[in-house]
């Protein structure tokens, strides 16, 4: 029979504790994340009623800027994109403002204020269809992409999708040239100047020649 060592017991005892403590802090932090992650839908829901139903007037502001900015301490593109985007949570997302939207998925999977109101810019812009949206939407609420990331997938795609006129961009590359010539002899004329390289008359010329460059870009 082996005998019984209350020391190795004591010592399991303790290690365990603190394992217990690191879990307990872990699942902690996960909720927590999550909270902080959508505590601006209570702000921008009850910021909606106010701007919708004129609160603010019974509060003694003219303005909904005076009362966010005066007593919430809040500037009013702030607010505006707060109680926008909230409403377009309500009206296009509702599944998002659930409790358990965001119990059953990780912080990484929450998005934030800033990647919804990209959704709600995106669902009214006339350029992306509805696949695009689609596909955002699977960005921000399953795949939890950065939100700068997925503006650059828009900029990215706006860019493949605009139609090159070869006339616009041969003008811009010859605007472009003229430009570029028109600076190195804006510096020539400068060195020639200030060191007397060339006769008053050539300066002169250089000068005419610099008006007409500048009448062509104008």
């Amino acid at each position: 029979m082996v005998p019984y060592d209350a020391t190795l017991y004591d010592e399991k005892k303790q290690k365990k504790i603190p394992d217990v403590l690191s879990d307990t802090l872990r699942e902690q932090l996960l909720q927590y994340a999550k909270d902080f992650k959508t505590s601006w839908v209570n702000l921008g829901q009850h910021l909606y009623s106010v701007w919708r139903d004129k609160l603010y007037y019974t509060w003694g502001y003219e303005k909904f800027e005076d009362y966010t900015q005066e007593e919430l301490g809040m500037q009013k593109p702030l607010a505006i994109k707060l109680l926008k985007t909230y409403f377009f949570l309500e009206q296009e997302e509702p599944a998002y403002l659930k409790e358990e939207f965001a119990q059953t998925r990780s912080p990484v999977a929450v998005p934030g204020y800033e990647a919804v109101n990209f959704l709600r810019l995106a669902k009214n812009n006339k350029e992306l269809n509805k696949s695009d949206y689609i596909k955002f939407k699977k960005d921000i609420f399953e795949n939890g992409k950065d939100v700068a990331l997925i503006r650059k997938d828009l900029v990215a795609l706006m860019k493949e999708r605009k139609v090159v006129d070869p006339e616009e961009e041969r003008d811009k590359r010859s605007e472009l040239t003229v430009r570029k010539l028109l600076n190195a002899i804006r510096s020539f004329q400068k060195d020639a100047e200030s060191l007397k390289l060339l006769p008053a008359d050539l300066i002169k010329e250089a000068t005419g020649l610099m008006k007409k460059l500048e009448e062509q870009i104008a």
